[in-house]
């Protein structure tokens, strides 16, 4: 098994609060809503903490049926989480997991600069290319961007 690291920033016009609480605490309710033509559904095993399985579940006709993801923990202090995709999703026959660590922080011109460490574990002698990683973040725009839009035209939502 190797593991490669790739680090990540975007920015966001949303504050860090509202991301932070649109990705974690408030995620089974927002994800659907933001993004219907892709997410079907979110579960989350008890409540949203250390250790808890969350499944993400896609409508048919798009790549992946569902994901799962086993929350690392998360700092409402700090506006960060992490957590692990360990089954389902991009990881085929080539990965074992991938581990998510991202933070929200407030950008000096408002709203937020979003900073993700990921970690791909690979089954055997596999690698994972920048191309590779790159077309994954690209597909989970997917789901963060019309999240993004959602609370940009609601206001209200994850305060």
């Amino acid at each position: 098994m190797g593991v490669f690291t790739y680090d990540y920033e975007s920015t966001s016009p949303v504050a860090p609060v509202r991301l932070f609480k649109a990705f974690t605490i408030e995620a089974a309710k927002v994800w659907p809503t933001a993004a219907p033509n892709a997410v079907k559904s979110v579960e989350v095993e008890a409540n949203p903490s250390s250790g808890s399985i969350v499944k993400i579940n896609f409508f048919e006709g798009l790549p992946f049926q569902y994901m799962k993801h086993q929350i690392g923990g998360h700092d409402e202090n700090n506006f960060s989480y992490s957590y692990s995709l360990i089954e389902g999703g991009p990881l085929g026959d080539k990965l074992e997991k991938i581990s998510y660590e991202n933070k929200f922080e407030a950008a000096a011109s408002g709203g937020s600069i979003c900073k993700s460490s990921m970690k791909f574990y690979t089954v055997g002698d596999n690698v994972i290319t920048e191309d590779e990683i790159k077309a994954l973040i690209k597909g989970s725009e997917g789901v963060y961007k019309p999240v993004e839009a959602y609370l940009l035209a609601n206001p209200e939502a994850c305060n």
